[in-house]
Order: C-alpha cells, then sequence, then structure tokens
C-alpha cells in the first residue's frame, strides 16, 4: 500500500509527489515494489536490504540521498514467538521523503494516515520526524513488554503445578521475544548516536525530542534487559519445580501401589492350593477381607504420620 501525503502529519494526501512530501509504503505488493524503482528511483538494493526481515539498523549516506534503517516491534506470530522486530526504511531524497516496511505494524499504521497531533500536522523536518518515529517506535517496544510481562506472570502460574514442558516452551518463547527487542534496541541505540555526531546532517536537529527519544530508547531496553534477567532466573528454577513435581507425582504412585499390594500379596497367600486350615471355615472369606482392609488401613495411617502422602 503506497500513500502520498502532503507532510509528515499524514492530513493531506496527494495523487502524485510534490517536493517536500512524504511517501508512506507498507506491505508493498511486486508491482508496488517495481513502482518504488522504476517512477520513485530508489536504488533496488536499497529496497531489498529493507525488505529483509534480518536488516541491521543503519545509517547510510549517498550523494543524492540518505537512508536509515531502524527496528521496530510487531505484534504476529512467528514460530510461537507473539512479538518480534522487523525494520523500517526511511529514504530521504531532494524532491521527498520515503518510509518503507515489509509488514503492517503500529509504528506506521496502514490504514491510518494521521500520523501525529494536530499541532505537528505542518511539520517539514525530515530528521526530527525520524526522531518522532524512534520515540513513537520506543513506546510501542514499552507497551509490548508490558503485555510479555502479563503473559509471563500467567505462565508462572501455570508452572507451579505442571508436570509438562509446554509450560516451559511458552516461556521460552517469551525470552525469545525480549532477546530480539534487546537486540533491535541496541541497534537502534546506535542509529541515534550517529544522527547526532554525523556531519552530513545539515539540518538542525531538536536537541530536546532528541534528548527524549534517546531517554525513551535507554528506558525500553533496560526493561527489556530487567525482564530478561527474571526470565532466566525463572526458568532454571521452574524446570527445576517441573522436576520437582514430576518426582511427587512418582512418589504418589509408588506409594499407591505398595498399599494396593498389601491385599494382593494376602490374597495370594490364602488363594494356593496347599491346605491353610481355613478351608472348611464359613469365616475365612471375611477374615481375610478384613485382614486385607486392616493391613491397607495401617499402612495409608504409617505414610501419614511420615508425611509421604
Amino acid at each position: 500500500m503506497i500513500r502520498i501525503c502532503k507532510t509528515f502529519g499524514g492530513y493531506e494526501e496527494l495523487t502524485k509527489i510534490e517536493k517536500g512530501c512524504w511517501i508512506n509504503v507498507v506491505q508493498p505488493s511486486s508491482e508496488e515494489i517495481q513502482r518504488l524503482s522504476s517512477v520513485f528511483h530508489i536504488p533496488s538494493d536499497v529496497i531489498n536490504d529493507i525488505l529483509d526481515p534480518d536488516e541491521r539498523s543503519r545509517v547510510e549516506f549517498d550523494d543524492e540521498w540518505t537512508l536509515v534503517i531502524m527496528r521496530i516491534p510487531i505484534r504476529e506470530q512467528n514460530n510461537g514467538v507473539p512479538f518480534h522486530t522487523i525494520p523500517v526504511g526511511i529514504f530521504m531524497s531532494e524532491h521527498f521523503t520515503l518510509t518503507l516496511c515489509g509488514k503492517k505494524n503500529e509504528v506506521l499504521p496502514p490504514d491510518n494516515n494521521t500520523l501525529f497531533k494536530k499541532h505537528d500536522m505542518h511539520q517539514t523536518d525530515s530528521i526530527n520526524f525520524i526522531l518522532r518515529l524512534f520515540l513513537r517506535a520506543s513506546n510501542i517496544y514499552m507497551k509490548y513488554l508490558k503485555n510479555i510481562n502479563r503473559q509471563t506472570s500467567m505462565i508462572e502460574q501455570d508452572l507451579e503445578k505442571s508436570i509438562k514442558n509446554r509450560e516451559l516452551n511458552k516461556l521460552l518463547k517469551m525470552e525469545k521475544c525480549l532477546v530480539y527487542f534487546i537486540t533491535s534496541l541496541k541497534a537502534n541505540e546506535m542509529v541515534l548516536s550517529r544522527l547526532r555526531t554525523s556531519k552530513r546532517i545539515t539540518t538542525e536537529i531538536n536537541e530536546d525530542l532528541l534528548d527524549d527519544v534517546i531517554i525513551e530508547n535507554k528506558q525500553a531496553l533496560a526493561m527489556a534487559q530487567i525482564y530478561s534477567d527474571i526470565q532466566s532466573g525463572m526458568m532454571d528454577a521452574f524446570a527445576s519445580v517441573i522436576s520437582n513435581n514430576l518426582n511427587d507425582v512418582m512418589k504418589q504412585l509408588t506409594l499407591i501401589s505398595i498399599i494396593l499390594m498389601i491385599p494382593t500379596l494376602i490374597a495370594s497367600i490364602f488363594g494356593m492350593n496347599v491346605p491353610n486350615y481355613m478351608e472348611n471355615s464359613m469365616m475365612a472369606m471375611p477374615a481375610i477381607i478384613a485382614l486385607s482392609l486392616l493391613l491397607s488401613v495401617l499402612g495409608v495411617v504409617l505414610f501419614r504420620r511420615k508425611r509421604w502422602f
């Protein structure tokens, strides 16, 4: 989907390119990718880099354009992992600024071209626009981190009673999400540092906005690292918990087997084809049953006193 807007606020859409316009491309089709190369004259290798899901964050300068690639979080199942990160490319030339992302996301929503609040609708500074994208991405990182923390708390409750690895696998997938977030946030931090120190950027940067972006990015990174450290220790602890729960189940089954073995042993002894002096007694069957029950109850009482049951 390709949207052409007059300014970075995205309030006014255009049908053709004007100088200083913003072009937002999300989840492009093969025809739209060809259009980006032929009509907008974006190098094909740049398009391929941005659409590569494993592309790292970086800043690249050319004589005619500047490229900034950042990684943003998305909520999408990927091999069972609910959250991961993808690259977003910001291509800046003399005539327009183009943002390109291979999948739908909350940073550049394709169904809502109004990106910022009303007081930002006339913003035309591409560098400060990029900083606002970083700020928006950091806020979404923290939103997803809180969601991951809630899901982890729910998994913890199930793990306390579990004897299977299913909950542990869920916790491992949450850990993968945090690894993706930490790696991407560190890479974004390097891009922000490059934007601050680069001499190729002639536009005046809003230092207050840049400081806010760096602080929010560091806060999201710190949250992700804290959650990751907690989950790493938690996974080791709960692996032992699952093993202990399984041992408790096996112990209970062993004790039940011992209790059931008592009447089986008595019935086997009196069921042998040898004289036992009770063949002609009318009380033989009730006596054997009573003896079996009595010894079984005594066994249960003994186990209860030792707190094995």
